[in-house]
């Protein structure tokens, strides 16, 4: 996944603009316009690194005349202790966006560092991880990139991208087989359906209504093998709901396809980053 620089142009102004509405009261009153430094940034923490290419733009905003250097690329494994990046240029520009390139790449960098763990659990088995919109405002674009940066898979990235039944569309429609109906008359033949299933009873009228992906929510193990072991390739199986670093092991083991996990983006704590002028 490529982050497009249009994006990363719109998302990085409006946290410059949230960050110094009025400019930088502190850093123009104590440093001229031609003092230059350097700077490193340093790993705090053992982590995964995503958001090199967003920090390094957040610099070049404020000064095209910048030089940002990376040591690593993202998706990348570094030891608490190791440099990261350098940035030189003006000081100016690097004071006025340390805080912000930290903020991205803090962020992103924990949201890789984690899926990373998530995958870690499941290597070598044929199942995928992904993300879900469970993401911050604004930001689900560069957070799903950090989730692929830390070796996971990304689902939908917006309510235009597929089709996904939810309890509450069932309940709204009358039943599964309504609202694949309705929506199947109204789709392109090119979309797919996925349906969100809490009973085995539930497992059998997706079937019958085939559906491209059926979501097992919130099943037991037991449940989801015995799932899985109806659908019998028909669909794919898609696990779902409170799956945690110690329990993912045992999802992959019933055979489902995919494993979507919500706190990939939305529990992720902040990787220790420090940006120090030499």
């Amino acid at each position: 996944m490529k982050l497009s620089n249009l994006y990363i142009h719109e998302i990085v102004m409006n946290a410059l603009k949230e960050d110094m509405p009025l400019g930088d009261i502190t850093t123009d009153n104590i440093l001229s316009e031609g003092d230059s430094s350097r700077a490193e940034f340093m790993a705090k923490q053992d982590a995964v690194i995503a958001g090199l290419d967003v920090a390094k733009y957040v610099f070049e905003v404020l000064d095209s005349g910048i030089c940002f250097k990376a040591f690593v690329k993202d998706g990348d494994k570094v030891s608490k202790g190791d440099i990261i990046a350098e940035v030189s240029g003006s000081t100016r520009a690097l004071l006025k966006g340390e805080r912000t390139a930290l903020n991205f790449m803090q962020r992103l960098s924990a949201i890789a560092t984690m899926t990373n763990r998530y995958v870690s659990k499941v290597q070598g088995l044929p199942v995928k991880v992904t993300d879900t919109r469970k993401t911050t405002p604004g930001l689900r674009l560069l957070e799903k990139y950090a989730v692929s940066a830390g070796g996971g898979a990304n689902h939908r990235f917006s309510l235009s991208d597929g089709v996904l039944i939810k309890d509450n569309h069932i309940a709204a429609a009358g039943g599964i087989t309504n609202a694949v109906q309705r929506v199947r008359n109204s789709i392109p033949h090119t979309v797919k359906i996925e349906v969100e299933v809490e009973s085995m009873e539930e497992v059998r009228e997706a079937l019958e209504c085939k559906a491209d992906i059926i979501m097992l929510d919130n099943m037991s193990n037991e449940q989801m093998a015995e799932a899985v072991k109806l659908i019998n390739k028909r669909a794919l199986a898609e696990a779902s709901g409170n799956i945690s670093e110690e329990t993912i092991y045992n999802v992959a083991l019933t055979g489902v396809d995919i494993i979507s996990i919500g706190k990939l983006t939305h529990s992720a704590n902040s990787i220790d980053i420090s940006m120090n002028i030499e």
